[in-house]
């Protein structure tokens, strides 16, 4: 979690709004750091989190976590976490070694014209599962996060099939149970062709959905030690049809954590 982020989004674990959905994005640069902010912010606040882990696996996340203050051992043993590994689970389904009903969400990978309904089904057990938690605690409002939704792209799921999936989780959990939706996309460079079905396509659709834009890039001026890119962020106040705000500031990635400054205003331009 990121102390100086929370400032610029003004929230904090005790302090945030519900039925968010939260676009991250990135072009040139990698946006994970948000996700692990994200991850390690929603579990300190008693959120009840399900995570899709696509590209990555538990061990990773859950040694960066780590460093962040977060066991995400715990938070699972505990049932506040339900993490799904999509690159362990997804050599069962391809090689139909495994037709239990874990496998179920990613039954677009052996049957492409099934979409992501199963994907979608295992989301919402995940975050309608009740009960207080471990020794008597009891769960906030439910979180869906997402890393890195734009892979389904390679594995032959279109643009569409994705947007219709992100409509019924965000119905789901943002609108239903007034929870949160943190998503990762990843986009292609900006002379890529926007006609394909590609990343940009997906991200351009997301932004229409979501009320929170996080977008990173690289600095136009290319390679700082000191300044690792920029995170544009964007507003969309309650049921405004166009975003409101927007403010950019760079920031560079530490080991524990990262910091945000307005442009300029980094001791490396000064």
């Amino acid at each position: 979690m990121f102390p100086e982020l929370n400032s610029i989004l003004n929230s904090t674990p005790d302090s945030f709004k519900s039925s968010d959905f939260i676009l991250v994005s990135d072009r040139r640069a990698d946006a994970s750091f948000l996700i692990h902010h994200h991850l390690s912010f929603y579990l300190r606040a008693g959120c009840k989190v399900c995570f899709l882990g696509l590209v990555q696996s538990f061990s990773h996340y859950s040694a960066v976590s780590q460093r962040l203050g977060v066991s995400l051992a715990q938070a699972r043993e505990k049932g506040q976490l339900v993490f799904f590994e999509g690159l362990k689970n997804s050599i069962g389904v391809i090689l139909q070694e495994d037709t239990s009903q874990e496998t179920q969400p990613l039954s677009y990978l052996r049957t492409p014209g099934a979409g992501l309904e199963g994907l979608f089904r295992f989301v919402e057990r995940s975050v309608r599962q009740s009960g207080d938690g471990y020794a008597g605690e009891s769960w906030g409002p439910p979180v869906l996060l997402i890393d890195d939704l734009s892979v389904l792209l390679s594995l032959g799921v279109s643009v569409g099939a994705i947007l219709d999936f992100t409509l019924y989780c965000q119905a789901a959990v943002c609108s239903e149970l007034q929870g949160n939706v943190v998503i990762l996309v990843r986009c292609e460079e900006e002379d890529a062709d926007d006609d394909e079905e590609g990343s940009n396509l997906l991200q351009r659709g997301l932004v229409h959905q979501c009320n929170l834009a996080l977008h990173v890039e690289g600095l136009p001026t290319g390679y700082c030690r000191d300044i690792h890119g920029q995170m544009e962020v964007w507003w969309r106040q309650g049921e405004e049809t166009i975003y409101n705000q927007r403010k950019i500031f760079h920031f560079k990635v530490h080991d524990k954590g990262a910091s945000f400054f307005a442009r300029g205003t980094s001791s490396a331009v000064l």
